[in-house]
């Protein structure tokens, strides 16, 4: 199994001093994150998609086996609300595929007041090249069914583990052979910082679900006080299982 530890962004002005010696200038921050971390999220995607030339410029900036996920656009989960899918994921895929051979995972962060619709998920996940891998986080419960799992195996998507105030608030579903875990808020001091204990159960969760050849992507969306890069920086110090 192979652990892809990152952060969802790289750029917050607290992380100076963190993640950021003083003199590195901000237009050089992305060089100095690849050289902490294997992979990041594009969170900012979700606001406004950038440009492909955006994408490409990224891909000329980060070394060859670096993978970034994107966040996929609100205008797709949260204004469509998944509807009419095939313009906004043909948008979103052809500003994307800039990466190249960097782009890793698309995650779909549903909205918590998008009540279940298993079919109108497998439509939307049907537009996705075969190629791409689609992670998706659900937030109402009214998903957690039989029929959902079924959609998202059938169409190789990823269950996103999600994860706030240091428990899981998703099933630990495995529903592809890849997965996709986010850390939203842990409960240690200083807020909104993980405790190790808490990083060694999730790291144990994740090598008791997949196996040898299959990769797993952890990001940590708890940016404030620089709480994700010295999370994210303790989770993947923690022992791995063997190949």
């Amino acid at each position: 199994m192979t652990l892809f530890v990152g952060t969802s962004g790289w750029q917050y002005k607290d992380w100076r001093g963190v993640l950021y010696p003083e003199g590195v200038p901000v237009r050089l921050w992305l060089e100095e994150y690849t050289g902490h971390f294997p992979t990041v999220e594009i969170n900012n995607a979700f606001y406004r998609l950038p440009s492909r030339e955006t994408f490409e410029a990224w891909r000329s900036r980060v070394p060859d086996d670096f993978v970034v996920a994107v966040k996929a656009s609100r205008y797709l989960t949260h204004i469509k609300r998944l509807k009419d899918p095939e313009e906004p994921v043909r948008r979103l895929m052809g500003h994307a595929e800039g990466l190249g051979s960097r782009l890793g995972p698309v995650l779909l962060q549903l909205p918590p007041t998008l009540k279940a619709d298993p079919d109108l998920l497998d439509a939307c996940l049907a537009c996705f090249p075969s190629s791409t891998r689609v992670a998706v986080e659900p937030r109402h419960e009214s998903w957690w069914t039989p029929r959902t799992r079924e959609v998202l195996e059938n169409r190789g998507a990823a269950l996103c583990w999600a994860d706030v105030r240091a428990r899981p608030v998703t099933p630990l579903w495995r529903t592809a052979d890849w997965g996709y875990v986010r850390f939203h808020e842990g409960r240690a001091q200083a807020w909104p910082h993980y405790g190790r204990r808490s990083l060694e159960t999730w790291a144990q969760r994740i090598e008791e679900t997949w196996t040898a050849g299959e990769d797993v992507y952890a990001y940590f969306n708890n940016d404030p006080n620089g709480a994700a890069v010295r999370n994210a920086m303790t989770f993947a110090s923690l022992p791995q299982p063997s190949p």
